[in-house]
């Protein structure tokens, strides 16, 4: 099956760039073209596709406000951001809005037909010199923090949700690895948050780097 993908940015010559790129690769279906935040919401109501490839540069809003609204309608649509922006406060804003990829035009074909295959499968995928921004965040806030995170307090079963969770699974995907409901996963991953006083899936992975359950 192939992987639908949404192509948001305002610069038509760019969306004529991008198809043709994404056209050449078997897997990969090209299901619209947005040119706005507001096309980009519309679009993906009546599209649904799998990957949004999601400009932040946008007329009418941020393409990180667009990522918002769209994940909070439709939580299991990936966002990758493919941008001219390369700065720490877009870098993690966008995170924080729910993106799952985060990849500079300057990077190479083959970064992006990577971030978008990673998307696809609930992995998230940062380009390397911004990754390593996540790093050096997660490690100054790990040594000026003053909470402890009471990993003990952890059931055996949240502890294996909140390790497929730092992995980049959405709830069903984890519903259907433990053999559980999505409303079950939902209620682990409330309660894991609320233990571990953390508040996005940004400080999670951080969470999940610090305590060696994934490699950073």
């Amino acid at each position: 099956m192939a992987i639908r993908v949404l192509l948001v940015d305002d610069h038509g010559v760019v969306r004529v760039g991008l198809r043709m790129l994404l056209e050449g690769e078997e897997d990969i279906d090209i299901c619209g073209e947005a040119s706005s935040g507001k096309e980009a919401i519309e679009q993906t109501d009546a599209l649904e596709p799998n990957v949004i490839l999601m400009d932040i540069g946008l007329p009418d809003m941020t393409g990180i406000e667009a990522t918002r609204k769209i994940k909070e309608t439709h939580p299991n649509i990936a966002v990758v951001a493919l941008t001219i922006h390369e700065d720490e406060e877009y870098f993690f804003k966008m995170l924080e809005a729910g993106a799952n990829g985060y990849v500079p035009k300057k990077a190479a074909p083959e970064e992006l037909l990577t971030a978008i295959r990673a998307a696809y499968v609930g992995e998230v995928y940062l380009y390397p010199s911004l990754a390593k921004l996540l790093v050096k965040d997660f490690l100054g806030q790990q040594s000026a923090s003053k909470v402890t995170l009471p990993e003990n307090d952890l059931t055996a079963r949240e502890q294996e949700v909140l390790a497929l969770l730092a992995e980049g699974a959405n709830n069903n995907e984890i519903a259907e690895r433990l053999t559980i409901s999505p409303k079950t996963v939902a209620r682990h991953r409330e309660n894991i948050m609320t233990k571990l006083n953390l508040h996005s899936r940004t400080e999670l992975v951080k969470y999940a780097i610090r305590k060696g359950i994934i490699e950073p």
